[in-house]
């Protein structure tokens, strides 16, 4: 009985889980969002895993302190200062504008995250509100929900929850050293020719605080969750991006960043904190870890009416320069120490209390930071966005790639 009743307390605590350059007072004309397709209403978050017993499916759920925000890249953009447009990164402080393919575990010497063997970076556009006045100010970030009686996601000063889902021992191969990945389309401007996409990468709108509406699994539940911005108040916004979970098993890296991975051959799968997919392609045979990060944006301060546009529009728009959210993307490069994930996604825990793993004080992860290697604003009101993303007439892709 005692088991069951562990078993619901968890579901329930995750329950609630572009006109050229743009200038201060350039009007932008996007075209109303629509949804791509129904999204079910039926997976609540991880109901159905099993308990802890060191044999099942393997979900570690662990926070990353902010490390920096800058305009560097070091996937897309590679050796580029500045690169085009504004990131939040977190994870190890190896993190630089240029990452060659190596182990980057040797490089760092502190990590923002929860496990301090993870020195792996991750990272994602930036998130502003464009006030009436065609002025920009950057969301913050909000800390995680308390989970897994996991104080640490809940005390993180910006940054964001990192998920790693593996379906039991030996059925995941670990990233090796140097690998990277891409999730997502940074020109994107409307709805992906995937519908499946729907569940991979979403924005979350909290229709009262303290995540109100929070009641189904990630990117699954079309009340609350779109793959465009939201154009009504939100009581703080999540983005969830979901990675694909199969590899070509021999490449660390392709050239759009995105090939060496692919999706299962059923299509990708719904985060659901279990289970990774069904099947890989022959191309790319190797099931590895399903990997998802989420952030939570503090959109309650601009809940207000005079700073909105008149005609009601949304006002939010990603640091890329998209006001669709259609651009949602994330970026991954690895750097778990030796085989510490391997032997994590091989243990079949939950949360961020793993047998042998070992964790880290969310004040000793806060002291870890890096320099920011573009010195500008990105705090308080700016007239335009750090680096000025320039888009074409209307809400069309970015005159340069923008990733």
């Amino acid at each position: 009985m005692a088991t069951i009743i562990s078993v619901i307390l968890l579901a329930s605590a995750l329950l609630f889980t572009f006109s050229q350059a743009q200038t201060a007072t350039a009007s932008i004309d996007c075209p109303a969002p629509q949804p791509t397709k129904p999204l079910n209403t039926t997976t609540p978050v991880f109901g159905f895993i099993p308990p802890y017993n060191g044999t099942g499916p393997t979900l570690l759920r662990f926070g990353c302190h902010q490390l920096v925000i800058d305009r560097i890249d070091p996937l897309v953009n590679a050796g580029q200062i500045p690169s085009p447009h504004q990131h939040q990164i977190v994870g190890g402080n190896a993190f630089s504008s240029s990452m060659p393919y190596t182990d980057i575990s040797r490089k760092a010497s502190c990590t923002t995250c929860g496990y301090s063997d993870d020195f792996s970076n991750y990272w994602t556009s930036d998130l502003y509100f464009r006030a009436r006045n065609g002025s920009y100010k950057r969301v913050s970030q909000l800390p995680g929900r308390y989970n897994f009686n996991d104080t640490f996601p809940s005390a993180i000063h910006g940054g964001m929850v990192v998920y790693y889902v593996s379906d039991g021992r030996g059925l995941n191969s670990a990233f090796k050293p140097g690998f990277r990945m891409f999730m997502g389309d940074a020109a994107l401007r409307a709805p992906p020719v995937s519908p499946d996409l729907s569940t991979q990468n979403c924005f979350r709108c909290f229709s009262s605080p303290d995540f109100g509406g929070d009641l189904f699994a990630p990117c699954q539940d079309d009340r609350v969750d779109t793959m465009f911005l939201p154009p009504r108040f939100c009581y703080g916004l999540r983005s969830n991006i979901v990675f694909p979970t199969c590899w070509d098993g021999a490449s660390l890296d392709s050239a759009d960043h995105k090939s060496h991975v692919a999706y299962p051959e059923e299509g990708p799968a719904k985060f659901v904190g279990s289970k990774t997919g069904v099947k890989c392609p022959a191309s790319h045979p190797v099931k590895i870890p399903q990997l998802m990060v989420e952030i939570i944006w503090d959109t309650t301060p601009f809940n207000d009416p005079d700073l909105w546009p008149e005609d009601g529009t949304q006002p939010f728009v990603l640091s890329n320069g998209d006001r669709t959210g259609y651009s949602q993307h994330a970026d991954y490069v690895f750097g778990w120490k030796g085989d510490a994930l391997q032997r994590g996604m091989d243990a079949g825990c939950r949360g961020a209390r793993c047998p042998g793993m070992k964790t880290q004080t969310v004040e000793k992860a806060a002291r870890c930071h890096v320099r920011e290697m573009v010195k500008e604003r990105h705090e308080g009101w700016l007239d335009t966005l750090p680096g000025n993303p320039a888009q074409p007439p209307g809400c069309g892709g970015p005159v340069q790639p923008h990733y």
